[in-house]
């Protein structure tokens, strides 16, 4: 049940929505084992000229970049496990946007879970619901 924000420096298109989407739904699935069904990704995009690293644009620079983040229920996953997802997510953003400035940001938050839920219901509900 993780929901991802993300940001790029990019022109919206069906193709790009469709590559970000199915790379982070692959990577969270295998490295933070959430389920795929229950993943929410949101993108948006944002002009080069309205991103600005270092007092200048991205345009300016001739560079791209992205930020997202993710929510995941606190101590579900390891700091090797969140480690590993954002090298392997960088690495990812790099080939689908190429030309990737080093200031693109992941940011993996650990959320408590009688704080975090859909469909009406906190994470601690259902694991309490779950419990024989």
């Amino acid at each position: 049940m993780p929901i991802l924000n993300v940001k790029v420096s990019q022109p919206a298109s069906a193709k790009l929505v469709h590559d970000i989407s199915e790379t982070l739904l692959e990577l969270t699935t295998r490295i933070l084992r959430k389920r795929r069904d229950l993943t929410s990704i949101a993108i948006d995009f944002v002009p080069q000229d309205n991103w600005v690293v270092g007092g200048s644009t991205l345009a300016t620079q001739g560079r791209n970049s992205f930020y997202f983040d993710i929510k995941v229920v606190d101590g579900t996953n390891t700091k090797d496990e969140k480690a590993q997802y954002i090298r392997e997510s960088f690495a990812a953003f790099d080939k689908l946007l190429g030309n990737l400035h080093p200031e693109s940001y992941i940011h993996v938050h650990d959320v408590r879970a009688e704080a975090y839920g859909f469909g009406g219901q906190t994470q601690e509900y259902r694991y309490i619901k779950a419990q024989p």
